[in-house]
């Protein structure tokens, strides 16, 4: 009992670490997409564009070393030599990159449309990060949930209050205090939240230094061979979730007219943000529910115990998605400044129902975790990357982010459904097929006539959650009595 207590609260350790970081990247949308800090969508489009190509060379600069050391730390024997191993990797790999990335910034600046100046800052964000990739993972090694926990949440709060201080603060303060003219730069908000997460990325590297003086800076090459071997289907896995998630920006940039690219993209990033609320929900449940998955493993009934998380999820998603739908007009005005942005706006209950579909995804994934099949998370990923990359060529040019959105929902929808084919074949669960598609069907309906039919009747938009919560409570009365009777 003391261990999954342990691990219950670990658990809600990362989960804070995890989630506060995307809520307070909400808050600061409403920051960014006011006009008086940032002037033009174009602007926010550009910002956007280039979080999307640091997520992306976070994967690679990452290369799965993180997951291979977790696995051969608790493998080798000689369990130092792990360590420095993967820190000597890490670094070298981190500063050769840096170099190739210098030599070769301005045809990177050509291809990409960024320009060398925020190309300067973003290579040593990527290379900081990097650097914090092992440290942070042997923290997670020796259960040290706490002092990973504050350092996520330094790096957040220095990156919060950097921006507020950078982007609203400092052009009244020059007026007042000459100290803060020569840091002040006109025109030079974006490059400033750049900064400012650089700042913060050092900060992290800081607080993480004595992982460094604690290692011997020796390799062992052999072991290292294994470790990418190991880790090279997770680098696969990992750059095909983050084309699904992220490379729509890029692909816009790659095949809209230049002359309205950027604005379309900060229109579309900016409502996209919106469906993180769906985010949330699937990102907790699964830190909550997944030390479940393999506690219950080895347990007689566990396939029904899977049967009932998965129900759980899609009854609880279902309210939230009609619930988040039926809110998105009074969401608009909190979280995104300006209404040019919301133009966007049709395409948020697209990319709710796409997080809804991923989170699906990721409760019927049980199977191949609890298996060791792990190499099917490789094949659906690949998979729904090629998706999303056909479908945003094929359709970007006719519908801009609309094909995008379109391409989003059925990547993840068809994710979900293979995850479910093969996961009948190799490790049968008893879903119930029949509710599952009742509440999807009931809740996708009601979110529908909500935005598409009566957006501006807020009487119906009311009825529909009122509907959908009073279903639930009909239909799940005696769930619900029995988890009440529980806390």
């Amino acid at each position: 009992m003391g261990k999954f207590l342990q691990l219950f609260k670990q658990t809600i350790t990362y989960g804070i670490a995890t989630v506060f970081p995307r809520i307070i990247s909400v808050i600061l949308v409403r920051v960014h997409t006011d006009k008086s800090v940032i002037s033009e969508v174009s602007e926010f489009g550009t910002l956007s564009l280039i979080f999307s190509y640091i997520i992306l060379f976070n994967v690679i600069l990452s290369y799965g070393l993180e997951t291979s050391f977790f696995r051969f730390y608790n493998k080798e024997k000689n369990k130092k030599n792990v360590l420095n191993t993967a820190a000597v990797s890490i670094l070298i790999s981190s500063f050769l990159f840096a170099s190739i990335f210098s030599i070769f910034k301005i045809n990177i600046s050509n291809f990409t449309g960024i320009s060398t100046g925020y190309l300067s800052i973003i290579v040593w964000i990527l290379v900081v990060d990097a650097l914090t990739v092992i440290p942070f993972a042997y923290l997670r090694l020796k259960g040290s949930a706490i002092k990973y926990l504050v350092v996520k949440i330094v790096n957040v709060i220095i990156y919060f209050s950097l921006n507020i201080f950078l982007l609203i603060f400092l052009k009244d303060l020059i007026h007042s205090y000459e100290i803060f003219e020569s840091i002040y730069v006109e025109n030079y908000e974006v490059a400033y939240i750049f900064i400012a997460n650089l700042i913060a990325s050092i900060s992290s590297l800081l607080l993480l230094l004595p992982f460094y003086f604690e290692i011997n800076y020796k390799a062992n090459i052999e072991l290292l061979k294994r470790m990418l071997a190991y880790g090279f289907p997770i680098l696969i896995s990992g750059l095909a979730f983050t084309i699904n998630e992220t490379f729509d920006k890029i692909l816009l940039d790659f095949l809209l007219p230049a002359s309205i690219a950027k604005t379309q993209i900060g229109m579309y990033a900016a409502c996209y943000k919106l469906a993180i609320f769906m985010t949330l929900f699937s990102t907790a449940y699964k830190l909550a529910i997944e030390p479940f998955f393999f506690s219950e493993a080895d347990k007689k009934n566990s396939a029904n115990s899977y049967a009932l998380v998965l129900e759980t999820f899609i009854i609880l998603g279902s309210s939230i998605l009609v619930l988040v739908v039926v809110s998105l007009d009074v969401l608009k005005v909190i979280f995104i400044g300006d209404p040019e942005y919301w133009q966007a706006m049709y395409i948020v209950p697209i990319i709710l129902l796409a997080n809804f579909c991923l989170g699906i995804y990721q409760n019927l994934s049980v199977w191949y975790k609890v298996t060791d099949k792990t190499k099917f998370a490789a094949y659906i990923s690949s998979l729904g990357a090629i998706i999303t990359l056909l479908l945003n060529i094929i359709l970007i040019p006719k519908f801009s982010y609309l094909g995008s959105a379109i391409a989003t929902l059925l990547a993840y929808l068809t994710m979900a459904l293979l995850s479910y084919y093969f996961g009948k074949k190799h490790y049968p669960i008893p879903y119930n097929l029949g509710k599952i598609i009742f509440y999807l069907v009931l809740s996708i309906s009601l979110s529908s006539i909500s935005f598409y039919g009566f957006r501006d009747n807020l009487l119906v938009g009311i009825s529909c959650v009122l509907i959908m919560n009073l279903v639930i409570l009909i239909k799940e009365k005696t769930r619900i009595i029995n988890l009440l009777k529980l806390i």
